[in-house]
């Protein structure tokens, strides 16, 4: 029979009472000796992108706690995700580079299971404009297409042949190249060749997601990490319900294709909608102003430094928010641009600039700070420049 002294030996082993305090989580990065910084940058993939918001968090932890079938997640998502941008369809990509990947190997295969296990060999090509090459179009030369580029209509009228799969478009280079979107998707339109639009970091605004989505291509990609706030291994890719189905047969789960390395898990499935719907809901005009207060706390910290000409800018297409620019006098101050930001990021804590940062400028990502950095950000400038 049990005894007071062998029942008290069986309390180490039985679980922990209610009151007992939850155990702490490791602090992994601090224990690898990785330290986490200040972004003033915005949302650059080198840099790990933008922070997931809570709400998100929950929706990938609630997803991980069942197993389902992975393809009924994606067709469930992806028909949310269409509804929700008013096209026929949608899929959640491995970010934007994994949609254009999986979409350029769409155009080229359709849905022949043939096509689509010979990848990368093809005679397909796909035709760019050559203001528009960025180091991206790697995506689409993965499935072993042929870029072709051009630089006006009559080059590309000429350029297209039996074995054109697509025409591919970076909206941010539009004013780089020679052929608008209007006259590109015409031209695609015109000869049955499918157009493919590259929107990954054009939003916000948050109207160029209905905007560009439904400008007529056939298909456009969107970067999730970025600033609709969700996985940063996650993105969109929407457009032609036939396109999509084929994007969808020339990536995971399917072995034996060209992305099936580019698995997304149900997870960021589910987070990535979660976050697109709390995108499309946010209060965006106080959002904005916020962005706008940080930029006057920054400058005002700095006022009557010499040398500094403070200005606010919002750039055109990609990253359409508002940043702050500090141009220099060297005639009135002996620190560069270069200094301070290595100064800011050598510093405890860490303060990451933007990379537009060079030696006549330096410049400073507000979107990304977190509440109180925008103070941190100024006081820590104003003592590495004074």
């Amino acid at each position: 029979m049990a005894n007071r002294r062998t029942f008290l030996q069986t309390l180490p082993f039985l679980p922990a009472v209610a009151a007992a305090k939850p155990p702490t989580a490791p602090d992994y990065c601090k224990d690898l000796g990785v330290r986490p910084f200040i972004n003033a940058a915005g949302t650059y993939t080198a840099l790990t992108a933008s922070l997931m918001s809570a709400e998100t968090m929950a929706a990938m932890e609630y997803a991980s706690r069942k197993f389902y079938r992975l393809n009924e997640v994606q067709d469930a998502v992806g028909k949310r995700i269409a509804a929700l941008l008013g096209v026929e369809s949608a899929m959640v990509t491995s970010g934007a580079a994994g949609a254009i990947l999986c979409g350029t190997a769409a155009c080229i295969t359709g849905k022949n299971q043939q096509a689509i296990q010979q990848l990368p060999t093809t005679q397909a090509n796909v035709i760019i404009q050559r203001g528009h090459r960025i180091g991206y179009d790697h995506a689409v030369r993965a499935t072993g297409a042929k870029l072709i580029e051009i630089e006006t209509l009559d080059e590309l009228e000429k350029a297209i042949n039996p074995n054109t799969a697509m025409l591919v478009f970076f909206n941010t280079k539009e004013p780089d190249g020679r052929i608008s979107a209007k006259d590109w998707i015409a031209a695609g339109k015109q000869h049955k060749i499918p157009t493919f639009n590259d929107c990954s970091a054009d939003v916000p605004p948050v109207e160029n997601l209905t905007k560009l989505a439904q400008s007529g291509f056939d298909l456009v990609t969107f970067s999730g990490g970025k600033g609709i706030c969700g996985p940063q291994s996650a993105g969109m890719l929407v457009g032609r319900r036939d396109l999509i189905e084929a994007a969808r047969l020339n990536t995971s789960p399917n072995g034996d294709t060209i992305g099936r390395s580019l698995k997304v898990n149900k997870e960021e499935m589910v987070g990535m909608l979660a976050a697109l719907e709390q995108f499309i809901k946010r209060d965006h005009k106080a959002v904005w102003n916020e962005w706008e207060r940080r930029i006057v706390v920054i400058t005002k910290a700095l006022a009557g430094t010499p040398g500094l000409q403070p200005e606010t800018f919002v750039p055109p297409v990609a990253n359409h928010v508002p940043h702050l620019r500090l141009k220099w006098d060297f005639d009135k101050t002996s620190v560069t641009p270069p200094q301070v930001a290595k100064a800011l990021r050598e510093g405890d804590p860490s303060i990451e600039l933007n990379p537009d940062t060079n030696a006549e400028q330096l410049v400073v990502g507000v979107w990304m700070l977190q509440p109180g950095e925008a103070e941190i950000v100024a006081r820590r400038l104003r003592a590495v420049i004074k």
